[in-house]
């Protein structure tokens, strides 16, 4: 079995030696060895690290693509949670299409002042309203009245 160091994985990677050192630390890879003071992965490495940048790209969190892949064995990918993904893109890009429309149409808008266009302004308010659901909930300071 062909063992490569560190810098081969580097450069066939295009990752820098500390996201490597950070991969083992969490898991999702795992050196075999040590040429002296340089770790050596087995080449299947290569083929966990295309799927991280895959998962990466599909917006999983290392946490998620730990779970699927494991330390050993073939990976476990979980198809129902790929569709899930795949339905929160859909979600995000009807999300951006819509934004997109609306600010080519603000950028075209005839109107005098953005602030007199409807679809600005409607634009404006979901923009309030996803701040809104994107924060949690305000606490509320505690009373400074005092009792005199």
């Amino acid at each position: 079995m062909k063992f490569l160091d560190i810098g081969e994985v580097v450069q066939r990677s295009g990752l820098p030696a500390s996201t490597l050192r950070f991969y083992e630390e969490k898991g999702l890879i795992a050196s075999v060895g040590r040429r002296g003071l340089r770790r050596l992965f087995d080449v299947e490495a290569l083929d966990r690290l295309s799927l991280i940048a895959l998962g990466r790209s599909a917006g999983f969190s290392l946490d998620e693509i730990g779970d699927m892949l494991g330390l050993d064995g073939p990976p476990r990918i979980d198809r129902a949670r790929l569709a899930d993904k795949a339905d929160e893109l859909d979600q995000t890009i009807r999300r951006l299409t819509a934004l997109r429309n609306a600010l080519r149409h603000a950028a075209e808008c005839p109107t005098p002042s953005h602030m007199e266009c409807p679809t600005f302004n409607r634009l404006r308010q979901a923009a309030v309203a996803r701040g809104r659901e994107a924060r949690p909930p305000a606490k509320r300071a505690p009373s400074s009245r005092s009792g005199s």
